[in-house]
């Protein structure tokens, strides 16, 4: 048994904003295609040997140059508009990462992001530690 879904698009003339979308806006004005969001497929996983992180997204239809990734050291988010939806993703990492140093590829709807984990102590100050008041003075124990 097959079901068909036809989605309601409202028309341009309806003037004012569209409550589920507020990008309809008045009448002539240009009005963007209504897409579903959807989180893709994705795996995460971290690649010991080379110390790096891999994430897989899974965005079949997805244009290269629709594709939108930003990273933080904590954090990555994707939103790529393919068809008639967006995938869209927000992940935490739990380890920080170099994200200046993150490599993507895109290959028959699978985005590959391969980034070095940083090292925690890559930021660490060295404090200089300064002599108190009283100096310590070694005493020689006669036997």
């Amino acid at each position: 048994m097959w079901l068909r879904i036809n989605r309601m698009r409202p028309s341009s003339g309806s003037g004012g904003s569209h409550p589920g979308n507020p990008g309809f806006e008045k009448e002539g004005a240009k009005v963007p295609e209504f897409r579903m969001k959807v989180a893709p497929d994705t795996v995460a996983y971290a690649d010991g040997e080379n110390h790096k992180l891999v994430l897989e997204f899974a965005i079949p239809g997805a244009p290269t140059d629709t594709i939108n990734v930003k990273m933080l050291e904590d954090s990555v988010h994707l939103t790529a508009p393919a068809r008639d939806i967006e995938y869209v993703a927000a992940l935490a990492l739990g380890w920080p990462v170099k994200p200046d140093k993150a490599e993507a590829t895109y290959e028959h709807g699978l985005l590959r992001i391969e980034v070095p984990f940083k090292d925690p102590m890559e930021d660490a100050v060295k404090i200089p530690i300064k002599a108190g008041g009283a100096e310590t003075k070694i005493k020689s124990i006669e036997a």
